[in-house]
């Protein structure tokens, strides 16, 4: 039986050159947090798990950028053909950071753009972040007075854990310890919730057949727009009803956790 401690590590490099190159199909699950060390258990023993300077798990920080209006969420809620996602993400352990842009334009295209960005301004865009958006969103149509009005929405903080898969393609990660705030200080964590998702070819791999076994199905999830509708009830949900009625709902639902670089969470998995 698998447990985190005895599968083979696999480095970040390894994982790359390994995983990248394949045309991926994205699955995301909404897993109660008790049944992630029974399914892993349940794996391929020859999956990896990537290391980094003996770690295995990894804390990450994200600020995502929308208008007054939240432009981003609704055309996430509606679901749009043209829509885009705008965030910084801080990998909190090596202090690295990235700006992330990713469109959908008309013909449902996705583009995704990452690039270095200056831990200090995770909360701003800078004059440069302003004027890579700006390229971006003008490719999908939108509206040039829209970059002007981006500003801080919403803060996520989490712990990853990532598995490649045995046939050394597909890819897995598995969130924990989901936090969120808004601006204005309100928020909620989900101590007791994993958000896995899987990347693989057309062919659900190892990881989905497992997940199916036990009686999980893929869920539309963003950690972005559902957690701003759990947050604003006021807001369109019916994208994400089931969730909100359910791991997204109040009674799971405990105060935001601190920021802090926790015990790994899947030591006794």
């Amino acid at each position: 039986m698998n447990t985190i401690a005895t599968l083979a590590p696999v480095t970040l490099d390894e994982l790359v050159a390994e995983a990248a190159l394949l045309a991926r199909v994205d699955r995301k699950y909404v897993l109660p947090r008790d049944a992630v060390a029974p399914w892993i258990a349940r794996l391929d023993p020859a999956t990896r798990v990537l290391e980094i300077d003996g770690a295995r798990t990894f804390a990450y920080e994200s600020v995502y950028f929308d208008t007054p209006d939240l432009l981003s969420f609704h055309l996430a809620a509606q679901p749009r053909r043209r829509r885009f996602k705008l965030r910084t993400r801080a990998y909190l352990d090596s202090g690295d950071a990235f700006l992330e842009i990713k469109t959908r334009g008309a013909r449902g295209l996705t583009v995704k753009e990452r690039e270095e960005y200056d831990p200090a301004h995770l909360d701003e865009l800078t004059d440069d972040a302003y004027d890579r958006v700006a390229d971006a969103l003008d490719g999908i149509g939108v509206a040039p007075h829209v970059v002007d009005e981006l500003q801080p929405m919403l803060r996520t903080r989490y712990r990853r854990l990532t598995l490649l898969s045995a046939d050394g393609v597909g890819r897995v990660t598995i969130d924990t310890d989901l936090t969120w705030i808004s601006p204005d200080g309100a928020g909620f964590a989900l101590p007791d919730v994993a958000i896995v998702e899987t990347k693989s070819g057309s062919v659900a791999g190892d990881a989905d057949r497992a997940l199916w076994r036990d009686g999980h199905r893929p869920e539309t999830v963003s950690k972005y727009a559902t957690g701003l509708a759990a947050l604003h009830p006021a807001l369109p949900r019916n994208r994400w009803a089931r969730l909100l009625r359910g791991p997204f709902s109040p009674h799971h639902r405990t105060s935001p956790t601190p920021r802090t670089k926790e015990t790994p969470c899947f030591a006794a998995a």
